[in-house]
């Protein structure tokens, strides 16, 4: 049984937790092989492929939620209202991944079903990715590769004050990607019904970070609004006609760390910003985990954007 999508407006969020039901082992962090669900409403981006990758798309299970990675192919599912209940506004969502695979479920369709119910035309962004491991043995065995904390330093020398940096990622095709998926929001504004002043974009993880690097790079988006759900924290430079943000992370997630640089960065700019700090929650809760104070990001998310009048057609409009 597959994901099949209804014609845009149709809920899918009760097929989908049928498609990928599972027995109760799956709801593991076990990475198990599924089949590529059919995604009859995507739409290609046709942003063109990825250097170097000799394996094509396929598709996990982890934790119940369905994964895919390799994608050399950008896509964009559109998730429309049902007819007589949508505002106008738009949002792109990014599922995070690290950059080497989405999880489009828990925080890709699912979400924009939820945003299609509060009237809010949504559409899933399936981004390019950096390449994995062909085989779903090879690439398990990276996921769960052992971790080393940095050796300590020899006797004599100074410790570092701050661990070395990671290497930062060459996002150009994701840009790419997301500058497409916007563009093609506004090309067909009027046939999705969608208010080309409201588009915002919304994404969890990596999903955040290519919020926030759209926001910070791109010289064709003008997002009304964004919301980066627990992406990097760490300060940024702040455009001039950067949008109103809302942000949302736990205490307990590893991107945290008691940073509040972006949220600052955005402070000192003098642009709205909304954030909240929730006591748990960890990382990749997506709509909520159980008995997770984070469960309510959601419903303060839909508020900050109806007091913000971006669910409301502007005056003589």
């Amino acid at each position: 049984m597959h994901y099949i999508a209804k014609p845009f407006f149709a809920p899918v969020l009760v097929a989908l937790l049928f498609v990928f039901a599972a027995p109760a082992v799956a709801q593991d962090g076990t990475i198990y092989p599924l089949d590529a669900p059919a995604e009859p409403n995507a739409i290609p981006l046709n942003t063109g492929g990825v250097d170097d990758q000799p394996a094509s798309e396929s598709w996990f299970r982890q934790w119940g939620d369905p994964m895919a990675r390799n994608i050399t192919e950008a896509t964009l599912t559109p998730f429309l209202p049902e007819p007589g209940t949508a505002n106008g506004a738009a949002v792109i969502v990014a599922p995070g991944g690290g950059f080497m695979w989405l999880s489009m479920g828990n925080e890709g369709w699912e979400v924009a079903e939820a945003l299609a119910k509060q009237g809010i035309a949504a559409f899933v962004l399936k981004y390019r990715l950096h390449p994995t491991a062909e085989t779903l043995e090879d690439f398990t065995a990276f996921m769960n590769r052992p971790r080393t904390a940095p050796a300590p330093p020899a006797e004599g020398e100074a410790a570092a004050e701050t661990p070395p940096a990671r290497p930062r990622r060459d996002l150009s095709n994701q840009l790419e990607d997301a500058e497409a998926a916007y563009a093609m929001i506004v090309d067909r504004a009027e046939e999705w019904g969608v208010d080309t002043d409201r588009i915002g974009m919304i994404g969890f993880s990596a999903g955040a970070g290519l919020t926030m690097h759209s926001t910070l790079n791109s010289e064709s988006m003008n997002l009304a609004f964004i919301g980066p759900i627990y992406g990097g924290m760490g300060p940024v430079e702040v455009p001039e006609d950067a949008p109103p943000m809302f942000s949302a992370i736990a205490s307990d997630d590893f991107l945290f760390g008691g940073q509040f640089g972006v949220i600052e960065s955005w402070y000192k700019a003098g642009i709205p910003v909304e954030f909240h700090l929730y006591q748990n929650g960890g990382h990749g809760f997506g709509l909520g985990n159980p008995d997770r104070t984070s469960n309510r990001w959601f419903d303060a998310f839909v508020h900050w954007l109806t007091v913000n009048d971006f669910l409301t057609d502007a005056p003589g409009k």
